[in-house]
């Protein structure tokens, strides 16, 4: 579909910008609303820690290792086609994760919802960018923004009070009626296709070797500190040099690396964003299991503490946004990963007497950070390339995204498994737990330093998007 931005639709720019909404709000509120249900998770299959981590886990290590490739394969056969096999699939796996019958299953079919999560979010944003003039974007995609962060503030307090009267199962079952509308909308409203490298071959084995890659890393870091994890973690890094390669001498590679080595903006944000994600998305599946195992709170009051950090990200990302079309985004950028930092270091003294202020005070801090940084940020790296890579660009944060979630619990199921191992958490493990969860606020913390560095040496950004 190739039409000038005059021609194309009121309506079907209307009907993307919808497909995207709800397309994005579905996959972090499961991911948020999740956590809450954790431990009742563990208690009706009897579910140890680091079982409950991939529950968790399977669904982003599922979507990063098909991200890329579901984004090149869009491109040749068509977006749409994509984002619709996307969410069929979604939907159908989150009924089968409403009636899984153990632990296993239920894992399972998280990795099949991450499959079809990525297919959707892969697909959304190229969508919205395809069908939206230029001067009216920047505010569709700021719909899309606030649709992910009214999620993730709506997942822990409706993942808790659903999780308390109607049961954890409640939580997969909630995606169904909204992934049948949105395949409604696509198959009756969105007309057309986007299909701008139909034609191009696509790279199998450089998807391949991109998946075992992923694959080894976050595999081994679940199984650390035995020697197995090291030799995963070994395999994953071979294979992601021998993906490098391979990038650089294809004609159609599934993933482009020349922008991160002739582009310092575009490859220093992207960096800073896979920090900034690394560093703070396990806090919430700690600070959950903490407020509910060593403080004995409900789910449902334990979202509703929970929730304070993704409102002050909606709150403060617009107002962040703005100003990064006036100031320089690695300085708001590098001032938000620094808030980030206090937030992260607070976390590192809490105990079983912390107060309830001093944990909102601390989530406050880290929403605050997050906003900060994560508009202009995004604003950085969209502005760093032409017109033409903007869906390269979009893609390649949403990697970085998953990427630094997947890094994040791997780290947070690495050090729980030293400390606590395959055992189920109750008193008796609350020191091993709170020490386990210190230590890993104060690794996280040390990430985030790096992150400020690697945030302010990315250069001015020239604002390609715009010329």
């Amino acid at each position: 579909m190739s039409e000038s931005n005059e021609s194309i639709p009121t309506q079907l720019a209307r009907v993307a910008l919808w497909v995207s909404i709800l397309g994005s709000f579905l996959t972090p509120f499961m991911g948020s609303a999740i956590n809450v249900a954790l431990p009742e998770i563990s208690k009706e299959f009897n579910m140890n820690a680091i079982a409950l981590g991939w529950v968790a886990t399977s669904y982003l290590l599922a979507a990063a290792i098909v991200l890329v490739p579901i984004g090149r394969m869009a491109d040749i056969h068509g977006r749409k086609r994509i984002y619709l096999l996307g969410i069929i699939i979604y939907t159908t796996a989150s009924l089968f994760c409403g009636l899984a019958s153990n632990g296993t299953q239920l894992i399972v079919y998280r990795v099949i919802q991450g499959f079809g999560g990525a297919m959707m979010f892969s697909t959304a944003t190229a969508i919205l960018v395809s069908v939206y003039p230029a001067e009216k974007r920047g505010k569709a995609l700021g719909l899309v923004v606030a649709s992910v962060y009214i999620a993730l503030s709506a997942g822990p307090f409706l993942g808790g009070f659903m999780t308390h009267y109607l049961g954890w199962r409640s939580i997969f079952l909630f995606n169904i009626p909204l992934g049948l509308v949105v395949i409604g909308l696509v198959l009756g409203k969105l007309k057309g296709e986007w299909a701008e490298a139909r034609g191009e071959k696509f790279d199998w084995i450089g998807s391949f070797v991109y998946a075992v890659s992923i694959l080894g890393v976050i595999y081994g870091l679940s199984v650390l500190p035995s020697l197995q994890g090291a030799i995963y973690i070994a395999i994953g890094m071979l294979f992601f040099v021998i993906f490098f390669i391979l990038q650089t001498k294809l004609k159609y590679p599934v993933l482009d690396l020349h922008h991160f080595t002739k582009n310092r903006v575009f490859a220093f944000s992207n960096l800073a964003a896979l920090i900034n994600y690394s560093a703070t998305f396990a806090v919430a599946f700690l600070l959950s299991l903490y407020l509910q195992y060593v403080k004995g709170m409900e789910p449902q009051q334990a979202g509703l503490i929970l929730v304070a950090q993704p409102v002050m990200m909606a709150l403060f990302s617009p107002l962040a946004g703005r100003l990064s079309d006036k100031l320089e985004a690695r300085l708001l950028a590098s001032a938000g990963m620094a808030i980030t930092v206090i937030g992260l270091t607070i976390l590192a003294f809490f105990n079983e007497n912390t107060s309830i202020g001093s944990i909102l005070f601390s989530l406050i801090l880290l929403g605050f950070g997050f906003a900060l940084f994560s508009s202009p940020n995004t604003n950085a790296v969209m502005s760093s390339v032409e017109k033409r890579f903007l869906g390269l660009a979009s893609a390649t944060l949403s990697t970085m995204r998953l990427t630094g979630q997947m890094f994040s619990m791997g780290i947070a199921m690495l050090i729980m498994n030293i400390y606590i191992g395959k055992m189920k958490i109750n008193m008796d493990h609350f020191p091993n737990f709170l020490s386990a969860m210190k230590l890993a606020f104060v690794v996280f913390a040390i990430m985030c330093v790096i992150g400020v560095f690697a945030s302010l040496v990315r250069g001015k950004e020239k604002k390609l998007l715009s010329s």
